[in-house]
């Protein structure tokens, strides 16, 4: 899947600092800074192509992948394009 713009979108996120590139290249994320439930939050947008699309229709799972060795508190949700 591919992060994608959205009209929401208030900044973007780049690279970590330190963060080497020439090892694992981690691309420019826009986010919107939203408060859901009383809670800061950001939230990312992301697309999925024709081949993705399939797979999660034959059943297919989405897989979120974090950097670490934990998980911060994180939500996946289906989102209806306003």
């Amino acid at each position: 899947m591919r992060a994608t713009q959205h009209h929401t979108n208030t900044r973007v996120l780049g690279a970590p600092k330190g963060w080497e590139q020439g090892e694992l290249p981690c691309h420019a994320l826009p986010i919107t800074d939203a408060i859901q439930g009383g809670v800061p939050t950001v939230i990312s947008f992301w697309k999925p192509d024709a081949e993705e699309l399939a797979l999660l229709n034959a059943g297919g799972l989405v897989a979120l992948s974090i950097v670490g060795r934990t998980m911060p508190p994180a939500a996946l949700l289906a989102w209806r394009e306003s």
